[in-house]
């Protein structure tokens, strides 16, 4: 199998090609080392995956040192000519799409961001995929469609008709785009919704790195929604398992959604906690309103992949935070 992996420099994207090259796979990875979180974190996953700083730098193809197979390519998923002329020359089975500008707080300030990457880079990739041929791709959508949603667990069959952010809107309409190549071209589309997905080499914009951050210097830690908020913390290495049975099967629908999560929501002052055990020290809190395009919780019925693919996260909230530490603890110097 051969896969074109777009996103490969981010969290997701570097556990998952790491895990798919140790498993035989050719996968050719993309990405544009775009600056919303420090470049420098993007390069150093590169690097573990066997790729050159310097190559990354000049923008040039490289084949990993590590993973036969591993390839990288700095480019953008919206520059139509390039993903067209790449998917095409590279033969590729399957696309996985990881690729997206992130963050829903961000999406507030720079919206023009969200819609290149997310709305025209997954445009660009459909009709790429349509040209050359490609039967199949996996690509990322979030918990964020389920918006204001009062019934939990959230259910792939339940309304996504209310939004809070834009980034959650540009996920759910490249749910609509995919169904409606799925449909009309026969193009196998298969999409994860995400949840909280923490782990080692993860995004220092989210609550698990800022929280080690402030707790390892004696800053305070800003606990949004007054410490009431409840969120779906999975395991970086349960999610990877999880892709990695949706991409080596075959789809049988022309379009497919799952959520992808640990079915166990966990309140923000327990994973707090959970980290100050760990870290061997007290966070000092400051309790804060909710903001902004947050929910109050987040929570996946994960049924249907389960029922499909096997999927069954087992990492403890307490061991996948150690291993966080240990990581974060070597990576920063702790």
């Amino acid at each position: 199998m051969r896969v074109l992996l777009t996103g490969i420099a981010g969290f997701i994207g570097f556990h998952l090609a790491r895990r798919l090259a140790t498993e035989g796979v050719e996968v050719v990875g993309v990405d544009n080392l775009n600056d919303y979180y420090a470049v420098s974190l993007k390069i150093a996953r590169l690097g573990q995956l066997g790729f050159s700083a310097e190559a990354v730098a000049q923008g040039e193809r490289q084949r990993s040192v590590l993973y036969e197979g591993l390839e990288f390519l700095r480019g953008d998923i919206a520059d139509q000519a390039l993903m067209q002329r790449l998917i095409a020359e590279s033969g590729v089975d399957v696309v996985v799409n990881l690729a997206a500008q992130a963050g829903v707080r961000y999406s507030l300030e720079c919206p023009e961001a969200y819609t290149h990457s997310n709305i025209d880079g997954f445009v660009s990739l459909l009709e790429a995929c349509r040209r050359a041929g490609v039967r199949r791709i996996v690509y990322a959508s979030s918990s964020s469609v389920y918006g204001s949603n009062s019934k939990v667990p959230f259910s792939e069959d339940d309304a996504v008709e209310q939004p809070e952010s834009l980034y959650a809107v540009t996920k759910r309409t490249n749910e609509l785009m995919a169904s409606c190549y799925g449909r009309l071209y026969g193009l196998q589309c298969v999409g994860l919704r995400f949840f909280t997905v923490y782990g080692e080499w993860g995004r220092p914009d989210m609550a698990p790195m800022l929280f080690a951050d402030a707790i390892t210097q004696s800053k305070p830690i800003k606990v949004f929604g007054e410490g009431e908020l409840w969120r779906d913390f999975t395991y970086i290495d349960d999610v990877v398992e999880g892709m990695w049975r949706v991409v080596a099967a075959e789809a049988d629908a022309p379009h497919s959604l799952y959520n992808i999560g640990c079915s166990q929501p966990i309140k923000l002052t327990d994973f707090i906690a959970t980290m100050e055990q760990a870290l061997g020290c007290e966070a000092r809190k400051e309790y804060l309103p909710r903001q902004a395009g947050d929910v109050e919780r987040t929570w996946a019925d994960c049924s249907r992949l389960e029922h499909d693919f096997g999927y069954h996260p087992t990492t403890s909230l307490a061991e996948g935070i150690a291993r966080f530490v240990e990581w974060y603890r070597g990576y920063y110097k702790a």
